[in-house]
């Protein structure tokens, strides 16, 4: 039988998801999570680093 994950860390990971989405414009400052998600995403499709 398969362990059911408990209420609050199920609604933890699903706003975990929805940060990583969420990229927080027209507000000041950044969203931690979106900006690890990205990570050196720029970085790498930035055609003068290659």
């Amino acid at each position: 039988m398969s362990k059911q994950p408990k209420a609050p860390q199920m609604q933890q990971q699903l706003n975990h998801r929805a940060d990583a989405l969420n990229k927080n414009t027209g507000t000041s400052g950044t969203n931690p999570v979106n900006a690890k998600a990205q990570g050196n995403r720029g970085k790498q499709l930035n055609p003068n680093q290659r």
